[in-house]
C-alpha cells in the first residue's frame, strides 16, 4: 500500500466524469487500499478515485470518527444514489482537495446506495447522518462536482482562489 498525491483545486481532472469499472481486478483492489490509507493519512473521512488523478468510478469512505472506535473502512466500486429521502440536512463540508475550506451544502439526509464491493459482489445500503453526506460528496465527485459548486457564486470564487494561491506558494517548496 501507498499513499497517494491528492488533486488541489483548481485540476481540470477534478470536473471530468470518471468511467465505470467493468470487473473488479486486483489491481484495482490495490488502488482501493491505496485510497484507504491515503484518506486516513489526510486525515479525511472519504476519497474519489478521481481526486487522485484516476478517472474511475470508485470511492472509499470511514465517517467513524469516535476516539477508540474501530474503523469501518468501505470501498464502493460503480457506486450509485438509487434512492434519497425527501428530508434534508445541512453540514459543513470540506474536501481534501479543497484543504482548510468549509461550506454548508444541503442534501438528502438519507440515501439507498447500490454499489460493487471489493469482492465484485452487488451491494444496496441505506445510509444517514454524516454518513449520507459523505457517500454524496463522493459520488459527487465521480460525476466532476465539488462541495464548492453548490456554495454561491462569490463564495465559490472566493475559495477558488485561495486554492490558487495554495497551489502557487506549494509549487515554490
Amino acid at each position: 500500500m501507498s499513499i497517494r498525491p491528492i488533486l488541489i483545486h483548481p485540476d481540470p481532472r477534478l470536473k471530468k466524469t470518471a468511467e465505470a469499472i467493468e470487473t473488479v481486478t486486483p489491481a484495482l483492489k490495490s488502488l482501493a487500499e491505496d485510497m484507504l490509507e491515503t484518506m486516513y493519512n489526510a486525515p479525511g473521512i472519504g476519497l474519489a478515485a478521481p481526486q487522485i488523478g484516476i478517472l474511475k468510478r470508485l470511492i472509499v469512505l470511514d465517517c467513524v470518527k469516535e476516539d477508540g472506535a474501530d474503523p469501518e473502512p468501505m470501498i464502493m466500486f460503480n457506486p450509485e444514489v438509487v434512492w434519497k429521502s425527501e428530508a434534508l440536512n445541512t453540514y459543513e463540508e470540506g474536501c481534501l482537495s479543497i484543504p482548510e475550506q468549509f461550506g454548508d451544502v444541503e442534501r438528502p439526509a438519507e440515501v439507498g446506495v447500490k454499489w460493487i464491493d471489493a469482492e465484485g459482489a452487488a451491494r444496496e445500503a441505506k445510509f444517514d447522518a454524516l454518513w449520507a453526506t459523505c457517500v454524496q460528496h463522493e459520488i459527487d465527485h465521480l460525476n466532476g462536482t465539488l462541495f464548492i459548486d453548490y456554495l454561491k457564486p462569490l463564495r465559490r470564487q472566493m475559495i477558488t482562489r485561495r486554492m490558487q494561491k495554495l497551489k502557487r506558494e506549494r509549487a515554490r517548496e
